[in-house]
């Protein structure tokens, strides 16, 4: 069997120029990077906002698991089925990060004969948009500790300095750091520290920016600092929005590219759902439902964070209505919430699966909250069995959910084709009635607790006292209006990630929040979730490598 970068690499790709021309998009509408990848321009996006809007379909998922999911797979062979279908559709997925393709959870192009291409392009350095947002990052911060060095005109307090330097990049010593050791000209020693890329507010600006006005009213609403008087110090302060945003011009721009089977794929942005909003650029979105009748995007994680946020956040801030959610589980998966052994999930176990068909379950009720209609996929395996599928598609039928068995990972669009039928019938007869979980207006903590409660099914929300002091004086700042972008664990729907199932009578503490202003919601830490994530004992970076031909090899 094949492994994934061989399939993709043995694949024929047509000229992106040949891609874009099937959806009606001009060679003059190109900013071309090779023969197979492509930004679109701005006069593209321009000249087709007054389109009609195609259908919007969030593909999203039950908690990730060892046994794997295949969420991203699904979309693109879902995409790819339409197309064997006769259908006008587009894929609008997110970047990967170059960390995880490094460390163990991989990349963002799929699997099997449902991928993304070029791989290892997307997977690497793609167009530079991540090294853009890395760099515009790291100006802000040098800006920042140059201007207190040159006298600290805006009295900012270096004990209340909030903004954190960043690389796309599993480093775990760099999340607490201390700069300006050294001479006197070396700049103020204070404690310092790194998150990775993904998860920086300049990443979660890109991907909800609308043009090149709002990227800039964006970048200088953040806050960087507080001074003595502990007001808000921001980027705008610091004059440092117009050299930013020239880093950040080309990578505002979203890029095209194909599935394996010449599908569109518009691939902008990526942050991750765990500890950022999870889901790819509004622009690249919205761009594509002007130029397809049919668009399949997917947000990171479970349902319980990304298509959470897609819902709450991104869609509430770009005025986005989704007309369906695709569910994505597999029988391995579901085994494994039911309590059965990861060297046992090959092996048919309906009681395993009935106990982890809780997890499921869960995940329906939340999208049910949106009022979206539903179909459910399982992401078939080899190893499961007839009785097992029966019993999955008896209970979702149970619950007012379509349900179609997806084989994409095997046969591509081929085995995509009842799921895409599924989706379509589902389009036909169950209009969306969308509508976000809580209204603007609600304080702070209540939006906490809203999210916490309904969505995780926890008991009860605490905080820590500077949680509190935090949430007290965000709200007093007028930031009380925003949406929660929670972060927490994506192993569990409590924060706790050894919680597997459907857990309840558990409380959410609440450790640490604050404000990302440019992005437009209150950030709000759980558990022991990280913003910087560290490397395994045996990384996958171990694996790759390059031939003389400069193939490269053990990118999946």
């Amino acid at each position: 069997m094949k492994t994934d970068i061989q399939i993709a690499q043995d694949a024929e790709m047509f000229h992106i120029k040949e891609v874009a021309a099937s959806y009606g998009i001009a060679e003059d509408d190109l900013e071309l990077y090779g023969k197979y990848k492509a930004k679109l321009s701005d006069e593209l996006i321009e000249k087709t906002k007054s389109n009609p809007d195609g259908k919007l379909i969030l593909v999203t998922a039950i908690n990730p698991t060892p046994a794997g999911e295949g969420k991203t797979t699904t979309s693109i062979g879902l995409a790819q089925a339409f197309g064997r279908l006769g259908k006008n559709c587009l894929l609008a997925l997110r970047e990967p990060s170059l960390g995880p393709c490094f460390g163990i959870k991989g990349g963002a192009a799929g699997g099997g004969y449902a991928q993304v291409v070029p791989m290892e392009d997307l997977n690497l350095h793609f167009t530079g948009d991540f090294h853009a947002i890395t760099a515009a990052n790291n100006l802000l911060a040098a800006l920042l500790d140059n201007h207190i060095q040159q006298g600290n005109a805006l009295q900012i307090d270096t004990r209340q300095i909030v903004w954190k330097r960043c690389m796309d990049m599993n480093d775990r010593a760099l999340r607490n750091i201390v700069v300006g050791l050294g001479a006197k000209s070396d700049g103020f020693v204070r404690e310092d520290h790194f998150v990775i890329t993904v998860a920086t507010e300049i990443m979660a600006i890109l991907c909800l920016s609308s043009d090149m006005a709002d990227l800039k009213k964006r970048l200088g609403n953040m806050i960087v600092a507080y001074n003595y008087e502990g007001e808000p110090v921001t980027a705008g302060q610091l004059q440092a929005v117009g050299a930013m945003a020239a880093l950040l011009k080309d990578a505002l721009k979203p890029n095209l590219i194909q599935t394996l089977e010449h599908t569109g794929a518009i691939v902008h942005g990526g942050p991750f759902a765990n500890i950022a909003h999870g889901c790819n650029s509004v622009r690249a979105t919205k761009t594509a439902l002007k130029i397809a009748d049919y668009v399949i995007t997917e947000a990171g994680f479970g349902a319980d964070l990304g298509a959470e946020k897609f819902f709450d956040i991104k869609c509430r801030k770009a005025g986005l209505k989704p007309d369906a959610a695709v569910l994505v589980a597999t029988v391995r998966a579901l085994k494994y919430n039911g309590g059965a052994a990861k060297n046992e999930l090959a092996s048919e176990n309906l009681d395993a699966l009935k106990k982890g068909i809780c997890n499921l379950e869960k995940h329906i009720e939340n999208l049910q909250k949106y009022q979206v209609p539903i179909v459910v996929t399982l992401n078939a395996f080899l190893t499961d069995t007839p009785a097992e599928y029966e019993l999955i598609r008896s209970f979702c039928e149970e619950k007012g959910c379509s349900f179609a068995l997806s084989q994409v990972w095997e046969k591509g669009g081929e085995g995509g084709i009842a799921l895409a039928e599924k989706v379509l019938q589902t389009l036909e007869e169950k209009p969306s009635a969308f509508r976000p979980l809580y209204p603007d207006d609600l304080p702070l903590k209540d939006k906490i607790r809203t999210v916490a409660t309904e969505i995780y099914g926890a008991a009860d929300v605490s905080y820590t006292p500077a949680a509190e002091k935090t949430l007290a004086r965000l709200t007093a700042l007028g930031f009380g209006n925003l949406p929660v972008c929670i972060a927490k664990t994506q192993y569990s729907l409590s924060d706790d990630q050894y919680k597997l199932g459907r857990p309840t009578g558990f409380t959410v503490t609440v450790r640490d929040v604050y404000v990302s202003a440019g992005a437009g919601f209150v950030v709000v830490l759980t558990g022991a979730i990280m913003t910087m994530p560290g490397l395994s004992k045996t990384p996958a970076a171990y694996g790759i490598d390059v031939d003389e031909s400069g193939r490269i090899t053990g990118l999946f």
